[in-house]
């Protein structure tokens, strides 16, 4: 992690470490590195982001650079505005799934795909030098404004299509969700009822969509006797699905049936995922010709994994699919569309969710100082080595220990204080007492970092 970017981009609580001048700095940076071209720059409902977004629209003018402002816009929407406009890279003002008093800078190549390590490492190292390009009065960037989001749904129409209409209740979490999603289930020929889907940036629910935050949504798609309910989080790159019988329907169960979807509707191939997914993954897909590949956490690496594999899909269980057929950003309102097709297509979705297996999964989250973090890994390495008897261990994001009946994964957040223990076993008693002794280590090596 550098001194800005963490796992998504530089993400902090606003006017604290997050304030216009370093997003000025940061639309400087970014023109300089780029040296010329366009840029498109959208922004999530927050309170903070017409100014964070100014500031960086401010900065990127004065290298040279012009500027499409897409004004309030799912991140999907940049990802797709940057290729609709033959853009040179995009920008969103977002914290994504963060409470309201955060923001962040999200900066996204031509492809669509997110900048990766070593290029917010360039940006980094312009930002620490201020080593500004600076564009003389004459050359100064111009700045257009545009609404791709017509365009957006006109395209998803072209790639999803169902045979008759759905009752679907949209939870937009009052986040840029909101402009898109509901919008294009209209336009699939679905009845819509919409759930906190008026743009604000002081959000009604929890903003991760989990079981606890999509309660209300839940118990509308009862009320309403709807098909399935769908959540996005403040940006709409994550989607939450509640199933026809209200249930939220867990994270790794919606990974494994869409994956075995999109093999079913590609042919089999490759599925990429991050080290904290579970096995049901991989014994659900593999009777479909699909072969599970495991890269660090991020949307960054699954895109990557996605192109360097050839891949048909990507996603994390954290709600977070790459559609590679439709671009490399994240995108939860097109996973909502392919969700409706799934149903369309297989049944719903309390049924299909019972196909996949369950093991029991357990995660935890114990606060850890950042500048403690790379200690107390090393502690926890060695003496989960020690405590554990396993049979593998990855170690390209923190470390996984794997057993044939269970894996724990160790790794420390890249967007918050903390160190998460992620685990899995067949049975509610292994996997509590897993927990058990895993909280010890990290705790520990915490104290002694």
């Amino acid at each position: 992690m550098g001194k800005y970017f963490g796992t998504s981009g530089i993400r902090e609580v606003v006017n604290e470490k997050l304030t216009p001048e370093l997003a000025l700095n940061v639309g400087k940076a970014l023109g300089t590195y780029l040296g010329e071209g366009k840029v498109v720059v959208g922004m999530d409902t927050r309170t903070s982001g017409e100014m964070l977004k100014n500031a960086m629209i401010s900065g990127l003018l004065s290298t040279g650079i012009d500027v499409i402002d897409i004004g309030v816009s799912p991140t999907p929407l940049t990802g797709f505005a940057i290729r609709l406009y033959g853009a040179d890279a995009g920008v969103t003002i977002t914290a994504s799934h963060n409470p309201p008093q955060y923001n962040g800078i999200k900066v996204w190549q031509p492809n669509g795909m997110a900048y990766t390590r070593d290029m917010e490492n360039e940006l980094e190292k312009i930002l620490e030098e201020k080593s500004f390009k600076k564009a003389p009065w004459n050359e100064i960037g111009n700045l257009t404004t545009a609404n791709p989001g017509r365009e957006y749904i006109k395209k998803a129409l072209e790639m999803v299509s169902l045979s008759k209409g759905y009752t679907v209740v949209v939870d937009a979490g009052n986040g840029a969700g909101a402009l898109i999603s509901p919008y294009l289930q209209r336009e699939l020929g679905n009845k819509v009822i919409s759930l906190n889907s008026h743009p604000s940036g002081y959000f009604i629910r929890e903003l991760e969509p989990n079981a606890k935050s999509l309660e209300g949504l839940s118990k509308a798609v009862k009320v309403f006797k709807a098909d399935v309910g769908i959540a996005h989080d403040g940006d709409a790159d994550r989607i939450g699905v509640v199933d026809d019988e209200g249930n939220f329907v867990e994270y790794e169960v919606m990974l494994s049936l869409i994956s075995a979807y999109m093999l079913r509707k590609f042919g089999k191939g490759r599925i990429i995922t991050t080290v904290d997914a579970g096995f049901a993954l991989d014994d659900y897909v593999k009777p479909l010709g699909g072969e599970v590949v495991r890269v660090k956490v991020g949307d960054v690496a699954v895109a990557e994994g996605i192109m360097r594999e050839n891949a048909i899909f990507g996603g994390e269980p954290s709600g977070t699919w790459i559609m590679p057929q439709w671009n490399l950003t994240p995108d939860g309102i097109f996973a909502g569309a392919l969700v409706l097709e799934m149903i369309d297509k297989r049944g719903p979705l309390s049924e299909l969710a019972k196909e996949v297996p369950r093991y029991v999964t357990l995660r935890a989250k114990i606060p850890c100082p950042n500048e403690k973090k790379k200690k107390a890994m090393e502690l926890i390495e060695k003496e989960a080595l020690k405590r554990f008897s396993y049979k593998r261990l990855i170690d390209i994001d923190g470390v996984r220990i794997e057993n044939d009946e269970w894996w724990i994964l160790f790794r420390p957040s890249g967007t918050e204080p903390i160190m998460r223990i992620t685990l899995e076993a067949h049975t509610k008693e292994k996997a509590e007492g897993l927990m058990k002794k895993a909280k010890e280590v990290v705790e520990r090596a915490i104290r002694e970092a």
